[in-house]
């Protein structure tokens, strides 16, 4: 006995379908969206999406899925029943392929294609039976309260696999197809693993397959935060294992209009809250650069429903979501805290490679030269100075005068030294070797001395007596100095002047030029009992001794 085949039916409220339908979905990339969630639900692994441009007969849409397909009977006891939960009818389970929990939950995804078309034909085959039919605005429109759609095929047995495709024709767009922004707003509304592809073409050559990094694509990331472990959900929290994402900063504010500041959030693969902070604390100027997205699937176990029929925003005034609420403002608390210091470090380091590209200096190297307090004021001050509103423009001249005050080894270099000591003792007073820097230097005095007066008296100490001898010295140091007036100084004042540099020349060789043996002169490279200020201190006597060679004048013989 043949089964009697029931007329397809659609029960309804007119203005349900013009108040969920037209207005809910009165652009295109939430409606195409419902139809993409129905193909996640229905298993599939590929949805392809193809735009026709024509005139207003011709101008289509056709979405095209891999997934179980319905049957008849399907199609008339859920598809067609407006409000249906299919979470209460069929059990709120995993698909039997990719086990997927279904997304959708209140019935009214389907009112989305009123929004966008007038007529829809869906062609769906199921276990080898096609069957096809289509739905009219304009016939449903005028119905009372039943429509009854038309159904071109019932139950025709076909060799193809399980599929669904939907023509939407007749469309309210009449503007020419943006496939680019299309695919821009789809991948803001999913999230996409290996098993599910969403693609748009205009043809099989020319197509664009969305997935996750499209999300971004227009920003430059400057840092990411994978959420789902401690620090940001710690091991002992309620929400341990229930939420993960990607957070995101990016390089430059993000514009309003981009719809990206903020985090999404996402259950069972689609977006159920648009980007939000959840603070009412956002003056800060960090969240003009974070974006991302978080699943937080478990909310859709809930037993009150807590996601908006256009899947747009969550009810926050729900007990379990003001928890959750507070929580995620805490996971960007600290990602703001993190954010300042990884900014702050990368600037410096940018800073740092820029005022070396410009200035030959490198701060790094530069700091490390200076005294504990020398270095600790002059951190002080470039850490006032790279604030995040200080340009590179304005840091780098302020770093060089900074510079010229305070030149790398300041302490030796605010000494003034003599040209022939600094010549002689700056590479082993960098390496630290404090008493090699003096004794070197010492050795280009004794062999200065000698060569402008020509003597040739041993040891060396006896040498600098007999050469500044104020009797029968070789050389007058006193000579080529005069009085403000020209005038000649006093013949004590010469005396003390030639006695002094004989001295002094006698002391520093006595006190410091003493052959030592190589282990006692490294003993004392790196000995409290000869300091770096103690060679500093021998090195500025010996930079007035050279200064006084320097302006000396030979004696003439008798």
């Amino acid at each position: 006995m043949e089964t009697q085949i029931k007329d397809l039916e659609l029960k309804f409220d007119p203005q349900t379908i013009k108040h969920l339908g037209l207005k809910m979905y009165a652009t295109l990339p939430p409606a195409i969206a419902e139809l993409i969630s129905n193909a996640y639900d229905a298993d599939a692994s590929q949805v392809t999406i193809t735009l026709i441009e024509g005139d207003e007969a011709t101008k289509s849409i056709i979405i095209t899925d891999d997934g179980d397909g319905l049957s008849y009977d399907e199609i008339n006891d859920k598809f067609l029943v407006i409000g249906r939960n299919r979470r209460i009818d069929d059990g709120d389970k995993p698909s039997n392929k990719f086990k997927r929990r279904p997304t959708g939950k209140k019935g009214l995804g389907k009112l989305a294609l009123f929004g966008v078309a007038n007529t829809i034909t869906i062609k769906t085959i199921q276990n080898k039976l096609l069957n096809e039919f289509i739905l009219d605005w304009e016939k449903l429109s005028a119905a009372t309260g039943v429509y009854k759609p038309e159904a071109t095929v019932i139950n025709k047995k076909i060799k193809s696999n399980n599929s669904t495709t939907i023509i939407l024709q007749k469309l309210k767009r009449k503007s020419p197809f943006d496939m680019e922004a299309l695919a821009d707003s789809l991948s803001k509304i999913f999230i996409f693993d290996d098993n599910f592809k969403v693609r748009i073409e205009t043809s099989p050559e020319n197509g664009i397959t969305i997935d996750n990094k499209r999300k971004y694509k227009t920003i430059i990331k400057e840092f990411e935060w994978t959420i789902g472990a401690e620090p940001y959900i710690p091991i002992g929290s309620y929400y341990h294992g229930k939420i993960n994402g990607e957070l995101i900063t990016a390089e430059k504010p993000l514009s309003p209009q981009s719809g990206l500041r903020g985090i999404t959030l996402f259950s069972r693969g689609k977006l159920v809250n648009l980007p939000d902070f959840f603070s009412n604390s956002t003056s800060s100027h960090f969240f003009q650069y974070l974006t991302g997205w978080l699943n937080v699937d478990f909310i859709d176990e809930f037993e009150e429903d807590v996601i908006s029929t256009n899947r747009q925003s969550l009810d926050w005034e729900n007990p379990d979501m003001n928890k959750l609420k507070e929580f995620l403002s805490g996971i960007i608390s600290q990602i703001n805290q993190d954010w300042r210091k990884k900014r702050k470090e990368k600037k410096d380091k940018d800073l740092a490679k820029q005022i070396s590209t410009g200035t030959g200096i490198d701060t790094e190297g530069w700091l490390a030269t200076m005294p504990a307090d020398v270095k600790t004021t002059t951190q002080n001050i470039i850490d006032s100075l790279s604030d995040e509103d200080t340009t590179i423009e304005t840091f780098v001249p302020v770093i060089k005068l900074i510079h010229t005050l305070v030149p790398e080894y300041p302490t030796y270099h605010w000494r003034h030294l003599h040209e022939t000591v600094q010549q002689k003792s700056r590479d082993f007073y960098k390496q630290e070797n404090y008493y090699t820097a003096f004794l070197e230097t010492m050795k280009a005095y004794i062999s200065a001395v000698r060569d402008k007066s020509g003597s040739t008296v041993s040891p060396d100490e006896s040498m600098m007596g007999n050469v500044f001898s104020l009797d029968k010295g070789m050389l007058s140091v006193i000579g080529n100095y005069k009085k403000q007036d020209g005038s000649s100084f006093s013949d004590d004042t010469i005396k003390n002047i030639q006695n002094g540099q004989q001295h002094l020349s006698q002391g520093i060789v006595a006190g410091g030029r003493n052959p030592l043996s190589h282990e006692e002169i490294v003993e004392l490279n790196h000995s409290d009992l000869f300091s770096e200020f103690d060679c500093l201190d021998f090195l500025s006597l010996l930079s007035h001794l050279f200064k006084r060679l320097d302006n000396s004048k030979r004696v003439p013989s008798p």
